[in-house]
């Protein structure tokens, strides 16, 4: 019997970029996906921790390894995987780590502030006894742009903010949503975006090997 992964997002916007993954990388994995926008809208509104036992009746059914593809959200949910009795990944988790990697001087870019908080709890959490310096960037204006359909427009705004970048080791894309401008960069710097690694380790977890 073939594991599905359930994928939880915050927007539905991001069903058909890890469908795309998926047939890409991963051709006959099983993936099923939860769209829970209030979820982030509740977040940022009153703080991460507010969303738990939402979370909790959400993921009740889960049967398998569950990816949380929304940052502000990622750690309370990876919290509950004891609660649940399923392993839980934060999408961002594989791309923090590679940020780490890469070297010491890590630039954070967001959309919305409420990622800051937990990108920067996730990049210490993976660098350990490591010493890095995180920085955070907000890209002004570019979520409206998302929550107004304008794709291309918050993507290229995306990366104008990711080009400013010249003094970085590494430039972080906190949220899934903006991985699509990493294309569309031309700075030197290694920008990073989540999910594609994060696809992988997820998919990792119901047996599947590495795309």
């Amino acid at each position: 019997m073939v594991t599905a992964l359930t994928l939880l997002h915050t927007s539905p916007a991001h069903v058909p970029v890890f469908e795309a993954l998926r047939d890409a990388h991963h051709p006959g994995a099983v993936l099923r996906h939860l769209v829970a926008p209030e979820l982030l809208d509740r977040a940022r509104d009153r703080g991460p921790e507010s969303v738990a036992a939402e979370l909790l009746a959400l993921l009740a059914d889960a049967d398998g390894p569950v990816l949380v593809t929304c940052s502000t959200i990622g750690a309370v949910a990876e919290s509950l995987a004891p609660a649940l009795g399923v392993p839980v990944v934060r999408v961002d988790r594989p791309m923090a780590a590679e940020a780490v990697r890469r070297g010491a001087r890590i630039v954070v870019l967001a959309t919305v502030e409420s990622t800051f908080g937990p990108t920067r709890a996730l990049i210490a959490e993976e660098a350990g006894t490591r010493a890095v310096s995180v920085r955070t960037r907000l890209v002004a204006g570019a979520w409206e742009l998302f929550e107004a359909g304008d794709t291309p427009g918050y993507l290229a705004a995306v990366a104008r903010a990711a080009d400013a970048v010249t003094d970085a080791d590494a430039v972080v894309l906190a949220q899934a949503s903006m991985a699509g401008a990493a294309p569309l960069v031309r700075t030197t710097v290694p920008v990073l975006s989540s999910p594609r690694p994060g696809l992988d380790a997820g998919l990792r977890l119901t047996g599947r090997p590495a795309g």
